[in-house]
């Protein structure tokens, strides 16, 4: 015959039968039962009281508790949040600290949980942050080792019309490979970039800023037209949000530029365009460069070695690789899952390799894009690579 578990019920029942009894004292009964008397003498005054009810379990928590904000204060919060209802915590506190300075008003904290208590907030959604990628800047060491290109701040021309300068320049040299008034998106400067592949061959890598059309805040931080620079073996290097100065040298040009053909617009955007075709070639033929030894840009620049083709091959992998296609949907089958992978590279080809760590990392030619977990098959995306902050020096220690 097997055991049979008692509950705690059933020892609570049990203990008040012997006790009830009166057989033995309180004391032994406990030991017994292995409760203290103050436990033993409530159970039986709740028995006496209530019965078998009287033994259940009861909250322990306080009926009021010590440190609640008052009714009335709570409803004070409750109608300046109906008044203001796009007003955080915080304001809403300033303007009733200043409507009753005297009352002991809660912390912003509590307040926020007495609006999401009255149903009259809600928890922001967290954005899930990209994971980070450390990629050091390549060193410049010759002509074409690195191209920088970015939009020069727009402006409008004497009829009204919208002017946005695009400029690519040699970070080595310094020489101003183009200078194009080009809309900022990619169907506008996907033809202006192949024109300069063309002339001038490819370079190792591209720095640009985090903005369309060049980078994006999606997986790799890849575009469509990153995308395919990176599909033609162009590295891809971004500086960091609002680090201007990682791009010194290009905004040093801009500096420029806006000095000496900018600050007076010309009447049309081709009269403009006339005007920075003059400030390129004085650039590059004429103007002096301290950085340069007082020379000029055309002295040290050489087009790269690196031939342009009109036809880009698909991105090689490892043999220990998966290879996908990406959907028109931005997603691929894997481990009979659908991955969202990115919109950028619809139709492109993604290789998969399992780490050490059981995840699953998928890339794009050379960019890292998202990273499968092993147990959940949840992706996250990496975001673009960017060089390493700087750690701050240590302060001097006294002696």
């Amino acid at each position: 015959m097997p055991w049979k578990e008692l509950s705690v019920m059933d020892e609570k029942l049990m203990f008040v039968a012997d006790c009830l009894r009166g057989e033995e004292p309180m004391t032994v009964l406990c030991e017994r039962y292995g409760i203290s008397r103050e436990t033993g003498y409530v159970w039986k005054r709740r028995y006496e009281a209530d019965g078998v009810a009287g033994l259940q379990e009861r909250s322990r928590a306080p009926h009021r508790h010590g440190l609640a904000t008052p009714a009335a204060l709570v409803v004070r919060i409750i109608e300046a949040r109906r008044r203001k209802p796009y007003w955080g915590p915080k304001k809403l506190l300033a303007i009733l600290a200043a409507e009753a300075p005297s009352a002991a008003w809660p912390s912003a904290s509590t307040v926020a949980d007495i609006l999401r208590r009255e149903g009259l907030s809600e928890p922001r959604r967290r954005r899930r942050r990209a994971l980070s990628v450390e990629q050091p800047f390549a060193a410049v060491a010759a002509a074409n080792d690195a191209w920088c290109i970015d939009f020069k701040g727009w402006f409008r021309t004497g009829d009204g019309k919208r002017c946005d300068p695009l400029t690519v320049t040699d970070a080595f040299s310094r020489y101003l490979l183009g200078l194009r008034i080009v809309a900022p998106v990619t169907e506008a400067v996907a033809p202006v970039m192949e024109r300069l592949f063309r002339d001038y061959g490819l370079p190792k890598v591209i720095r640009s800023d985090n903005g369309p059309p060049f980078a994006s805040t999606g997986a790799g931080g890849l575009t469509r037209l990153s995308a395919r620079w990176a599909k033609m073996g162009i590295g891809l290097e971004r500086i960091h949000p609002g680090q201007p100065q990682q791009n010194g040298r290009h905004e040093r040009m801009h500096g420029t530029l806006k000095a000496e053909a900018c600050v007076r617009p010309a009447a049309t955007p081709a009269e403009q365009q006339s005007r920075f075709d003059g400030f390129r070639h004085e650039f590059n033929d004429e103007r002096p460069h301290e950085a340069l030894g007082q020379r000029q840009p055309r002295q040290f620049y050489v087009p790269s070695p690196r031939p342009y083709s009109e036809r880009v091959d698909e991105p090689c992998y490892g043999s220990d690789e998966a290879v996908r296609r990406v959907r028109s949907s931005g997603e691929i089958k894997w481990r009979g899952s659908m991955v969202f992978i990115s919109e950028a590279l619809i139709g492109e080809t993604v290789g998969i390799r399992e780490r050490e760590d059981g995840h699953w990392l998928v890339r794009f030619a050379e960019v890292p894009v998202v990273l499968v977990d092993r147990t959940t098959g949840k992706a996250a995306r990496f975001g673009a690579g960017r060089p390493p902050r700087a750690k701050p020096a240590h302060e001097p220690q006294p002696d």
